[in-house]
């Protein structure tokens, strides 16, 4: 283990908990705790949506996919999602932050939902929460295989070792600061993202003589490696471009809309996130292609760490260091937006809501810290198979979140026919159809491959329509709060 390299991630991760230190000070009530007090500005929510977005497998599962898959048929999956995520943008981001302050002032996705269609019963509430839990801890869990992944490859620890170091880390500066601490820490995190993105791939097609040359050599080991069609079915090009689909869903992103200082944000915003989403997306891309030349002589048995072994092949330890702490950024980015927006679940829809209405803030923000704790540590114990793929994990839970809460948020936002019966039906009809058809396709019931969120997310759509149309029109109430947060 490099000297340099060490000291590097040292001063990384004591800079980011100095930064929950400093939010936790600032951190007074549940909404501090949960949404920042919604006071972000434009470049800290974009960069941290796009950083608690992507997460390990930006760095690790991507560049993975390509170089493992052999060339550029993966470029469809961030075909989809630079699509999915400026649609997000455009569509979701300015009506759900207004229509979130307009309902209530809700300040978690299960309590805009409640409030939004007036739901006594505690139903929509309880529900979403429960999804959120689900798949968030499968979230989160992939997230702690990539970081063992990153620490065991770095330095030489076991995957069980390595996997908790990680863990601890990350769960400490999100049980002090909470949103604030996440933002920041992601907003730094994503520049560092940003730029290895850049950095790696650039410096590897330098070092095999530039891109025609990088081309040529992987052009040489098999024409088809250049060819964005191969071994692509239809399907299989409708279940990557589907990714995008899912941001509609993700509560750790739509959080970052809620939590934005106003809705005159959101188009620069938009222009920032857009950005960093394209040039990450396609350096992940580069770097896995420029593998598959670089590394063809003495190939790498795990696909998932080629980015890892190009920092330590084409840097010197110190800049490895840094290029290596972006991979730890990625990482951390994600898990703690997904715990804290777990943690504000159980403090908001469920402590506070059902068990005890009323608790005071201070206990609702000890509520939230155990909560991470507590959630941390079931994805420590999903995670600790050492033959998990980051992709995989991640794959399941994004489709997940897509048919649930995609199709519900959209029209909830959009269509004011839309009733708390069709919002329930659509979470369940979209949650329940990724897990059964996950299970048809692993078991070979179902024998041609399409994405679960594809099914998912167009059964809880018609779900949605169905149901609201067939059971009573929303209230006058509704329907005036609706006109409101849509001017």
């Amino acid at each position: 283990m490099e000297t340099g390299v060490l000291i590097t991630f040292i001063i990384y991760l004591v800079g980011m908990l100095g930064i929950g230190l400093a939010a936790y000070k600032m951190t007074s009530n549940l909404s501090d705790y949960v949404l920042g007090g919604r006071r972000l500005g434009p470049g800290v929510a974009a960069l941290s949506a796009g950083a608690s977005d992507m997460s390990s497998w930006l760095l690790l599962g991507l560049p993975g996919a390509v170089y493992a898959s052999g060339g550029m048929n993966q470029i469809w999956l961030a075909v989809g999602l630079a699509i999915g995520a400026y649609l997000n943008w455009q569509f979701v981001a300015k009506r759900l932050r207004s229509y979130t302050e307009v309902a209530n002032d809700s300040i978690t996705i299960p309590d805009f939902l409640e409030n939004r269609f007036k739901d006594g019963s505690k139903l929509l509430r309880v529900i979403s929460a429960l999804v959120i839990l689900l798949f968030f801890t499968f979230y989160t869990s992939s997230g702690m295989v990539g970081g063992a992944k990153l620490f065991e490859a770095s330095f030489g620890l076991s995957y069980t070792q390595a996997l908790w170091i990680g863990a601890i880390v990350i769960v400490s500066y999100t049980f002090l600061g909470g949103f604030l601490a996440v933002s920041w820490t992601d907003f730094i995190q994503g520049i560092l993202m940003f730029l290895a993105l850049i950095i790696v791939p650039i410096v590897a097609v330098s070092k095999l003589g530039g891109w025609n040359d990088t081309v040529n050599r992987v052009g040489e080991l098999d024409p088809i490696y250049l060819d964005a069609f191969s071994g692509m079915s239809a399907l299989a090009i409708i279940s990557l471009l589907a990714w995008g689909l899912g941001y509609f869903g993700q509560p750790h992103i739509l959080t970052r809309f809620m939590a934005l200082r106003s809705v005159k944000d959101v188009p620069k915003a938009r222009m920032i996130g857009t950005i960093w989403m394209v040039f990450a997306l396609f350096g992940a891309i580069f770097t896995g292609f420029a593998g598959i030349a670089y590394f063809a002589e003495s190939p790498i048995a795990d696909a998932e760490q080629v980015f890892i072994i190009f920092t330590d092949v084409l840097f010197d330890p110190w800049v490895s260091g840094i290029l290596l702490a972006a991979i730890l950024a990625a990482i951390m980015s994600t898990i703690d937006s997904q715990l804290l927006v777990s943690s504000s679940a159980v403090a908001e829809d469920f402590y506070k809501a059902i068990l005890k209405k009323n608790a005071s803030e201070k206990e609702l923000v000890w509520v939230g810290r155990i909560s991470v704790a507590a959630i941390a540590l079931i994805a420590i114990l999903l995670a600790s198979n050492p033959d998990s793929s980051v992709l995989d994990l991640v794959s399941y839970a994004w489709a997940g979140f897509g048919a649930a809460f995609g199709p519900v948020i959209i029209l909830s936002l959009f269509w004011k026919r839309m009733n708390r019966w069709g919002a329930l039906a659509g979470m369940i009809v979209g949650a329940v159809t990724v897990v059964v058809w996950k299970q048809l396709t692993t078991s070979g019931v179902i024998e041609f491959s399409l994405y679960e969120i594809v099914p998912g997310f167009i059964f809880a759509w018609i779900a949605v329509m169905v149901v609201s149309l067939v059971t009573e029109a929303p209230s006058k109430e509704m329907e005036e709060e609706f006109e409101q947060a849509k001017a």
